[in-house]
């Protein structure tokens, strides 16, 4: 486990701790490499910390692969060369993306931002995916503090939710800020399902992963290699054992 002195500048004292994991994370970003990046506010301070170096010159040669069109118009600004993996096959080295609840084994449920389809698809080339998160995203079982984002087709969506529903969720239509319908990048529809404290994660994986017209849920068992975790003494690095 390492450890380091929090980021300084921001004041609110969360966003310190996630710009504190997030530029924790970077540290592992080497030249040359192809790096993953995920989506929400947390991830950003890494997409601009590795701006900031590749601008410097302290990294040379990084190339990254967006999980959003949002981060991708973010690299672009900040000069970081980006791989349309469409049109070509790409391995990515690290990914670093943020996560919206983590459990004791680096299980996480992702999703809050409405990446979760690339997000898990990146996560899933990586040779390494590093999370980083703020102390708060702790949780003894994924469910306890945030619901599940399950990304649906339009066709059809209320049968989905009345699935996720009949399995024991309370189900809501994820809205933007206007007030209309959440759509992802892929146009889907998002459905956060509050099941509460997910004592049997992996089972619920398989129910979801059967069932035709949900496209991706937000439950990300086993891919996370490195855990970085932020609050007031300090950040923290777990490993998967």
């Amino acid at each position: 486990m390492t450890r380091r002195v929090l980021s300084e500048g921001a004041t609110d004292p969360v966003q310190r701790y996630r710009r504190a994991a997030a530029e924790r994370a970077v540290e592992f970003v080497d030249s040359s490499m192809v790096v993953g990046l995920g989506t929400g506010r947390t991830a950003s301070f890494a997409v601009h910390r590795i701006g900031t170096l590749l601008e410097s010159g302290l990294l040379r040669g990084v190339r990254c692969v967006p999980s959003s069109r949002a981060t991708a118009a973010l690299a672009r600004r900040l000069g970081i060369p980006i791989l349309d993996p469409a049109e070509q096959a790409v391995t990515i080295d690290l990914t670093i993306d943020g996560a919206d609840e983590v459990d004791a084994e680096l299980n996480l449920i992702k999703g809050g931002g409405g990446a979760l389809l690339r997000e898990k698809v990146l996560a899933q080339v990586s040779r390494r995916e590093i999370i980083v998160v703020d102390e708060g995203k702790l949780s003894p079982h994924l469910g306890t503090r945030h619901p599940l984002p399950v990304e649906v087709l339009p066709f059809c969506w209320h049968s989905q939710a009345q699935y996720l529903e009949g399995l024991g969720a309370r189900v809501a239509l994820r809205q933007d800020a206007r007030g209309e319908p959440f759509h992802s990048d892929h146009g889907n529809l998002i459905l956060d399902a509050d099941f509460g404290p997910l004592l049997r994660p992996v089972e619920l994986a398989v129910l979801l992963a059967a069932r035709s017209g949900i496209v991706e849920h937000g439950l990300f068992l086993g891919l996370a290699t490195d855990l970085i975790v932020a609050g007031e003494t300090g950040t923290s690095h777990w490993t998967r054992g």
